[in-house]
């Protein structure tokens, strides 16, 4: 009797230690597969840029850092005025960027945005719809790959992230400092606005907004959920957005306009309404604001007496 009950013992140890091992080869053979769908995978950024020169070389290297392919930039610049060539001709010369003409467009974005995906959605697996202020943040992963090609992501389309705004940290004026450095400090917005990756191969696609790019495909989250609860993310996955930078910096941007509402005068105060929700108001942003836009601000003046 005691004799069999050691060796029922002893092939019960056998039998835990075969499941344990069994369990360990199937999860790294996971690995081994997603490590070989992930070096097949190619993924791609489409981005629309104008007067953004002196940020475009720190966009570039992100995300060739993080993994991506090939980066598309539609160059939507005035006719004479600044060219991306000039920074990123060593980028362009290997390949790894490509610059669009679309000098002059105005109210150009969807139609660059279903451009660029139009003539690239049989070359990649995935392409992201970032703008050159945009940077993806992927907790524990260092290449977007080996995020796009894990499981949970098998039956989504599309994945869709928030943004987290960082603030002008209350500087007034533009340093000539990578923007990651720049500034530290962020907020997270309750809108959930965020911006959409899109599987490849979806032919006849119309994309009509600049965060979920389309109505018919339900986006997943970070987690591969199919879900509105987009707030998950943000421990996680999600985008920093550096949307204002510093004071000076954001007045410029205000002038040059809109790739989607052109150069609304009541487009750029509902912009400088929400420069003055994520960044502490004060006269002499307001001052600066209107010296380089030529806006009246005294609204806003008269909320900072009250």
């Amino acid at each position: 009797m005691i004799e069999k009950l050691f060796i029922y013992k002893e092939s019960r140890k056998l039998l835990i230690l075969f499941l344990k091992c069994f369990i360990i080869f199937i999860y790294l053979l996971a690995l081994s597969l997603n490590k070989k769908q992930a070096i097949k995978m190619k993924v791609s950024i489409c981005t629309i840029g104008k007067l953004e020169n002196q940020y475009i070389r720190e966009y570039v290297k992100y995300y060739q850092n993080l993994g991506v392919d090939k980066i598309y930039i539609y160059d939507n610049n005035d006719i004479n005025g600044e060219k991306f060539e000039t920074v990123l001709s060593d980028y362009i010369d290997i390949d790894y960027v490509t610059i669009m003409n679309y000098r002059g467009y105005v109210k150009s974005q969807y139609k660059i945005m279903n451009n660029c995906y139009k003539i690239n959605y049989l070359k990649y697996n995935w392409i992201m719809f970032y703008d050159i202020d945009e940077f993806l943040y992927l907790k524990n992963y260092t290449n977007i790959k080996n995020f796009l090609s894990e499981n949970k992501f098998n039956k989504c389309k599309l994945i869709y992230l928030n943004f987290i705004y960082y603030t002008d940290n209350n500087n007034l004026y533009y340093v000539n400092k990578p923007l990651l450095s720049r500034f530290k400090s962020f907020k997270y917005d309750d809108r959930y606005f965020g911006k959409s990756i899109i599987r490849g191969d979806i032919p006849n696609i119309n994309i009509t907004s600049c965060h979920y790019l389309t109505k018919k495909i339900k986006p997943c989250n970070g987690f591969g959920k199919f879900s509105n609860n987009f707030l998950l993310d943000y421990k996680y996955y999600y985008i920093k957005h550096y949307s204002f930078k510093s004071t000076e910096e954001y007045s410029r941007k205000l002038i040059k306009g809109n790739a989607v509402y052109g150069d609304s005068i009541t487009k750029k105060i509902k912009k400088i309404k929400m420069y003055f929700k994520f960044n502490k108001i004060t006269l002499k942003k307001i001052n600066l604001i209107e010296n380089i836009t030529g806006i009246n601000l005294d609204y806003f003046r008269n909320k900072l007496k009250k």
